[in-house]
């Protein structure tokens, strides 16, 4: 049964705001149930007591899950003064925030003579749906419970 200490092993299907899926996995992913890392609040809640084979389907506002969206975050320049290799929709670019640490932008938008990119989370804003699915859970072990993950997980 799902319960603290316990390393749970599940796959999910994550969708959108708009009902599209937006991540899916078939490869088990594994976190230390209790340790309130690797997992939304909400949907580690809803897991506690399941049993290998039980499934839940969990509704995450923005502020449960990727937050809402920053307009902050978002900067549009004229195309001219961006770099031919990052001219395209969904091209990446890091760049480093006024506190030094690394901030990755997505192109969104290419319109004008103007080129937009976001660093928000593509899900910022929207109200998405986990439906998860446990498959295995083991006690976890002293180490892996001093660590606060599976042990697979440190690397």
């Amino acid at each position: 049964m799902v319960t603290k200490d316990k390393i749970v092993s599940l796959t999910y299907t994550l969708r959108d705001g708009h009902g599209e899926i937006f991540e899916h996995t078939d490869v088990p992913i594994s976190y230390l149930h209790g340790s309130g890392e690797g997992l939304f609040e909400k949907i580690e809640s809803a897991l506690e007591g399941l049993e290998v084979g039980d499934s839940i389907d969990v509704e995450l506002s923005p502020g449960e899950g990727f937050g809402e969206h920053d307009p902050a975050l978002t900067f549009t320049d004229d195309i001219a003064h961006v770099p031919p290799e990052y001219r395209h929709i969904g091209a990446e670019v890091e760049a480093e925030n006024e506190r030094g640490e690394a901030v990755r932008f997505v192109v969104t938008a290419i319109a004008d003579g103007k080129l937009t990119v976001d660093a928000n989370h593509p899900l910022a804003g929207q109200t998405v749906r986990f439906a998860v699915t446990v498959q295995a859970i083991r006690d976890a072990t002293p180490e892996e419970r001093r660590l606060g993950q599976p042990a697979a997980a440190v690397q």
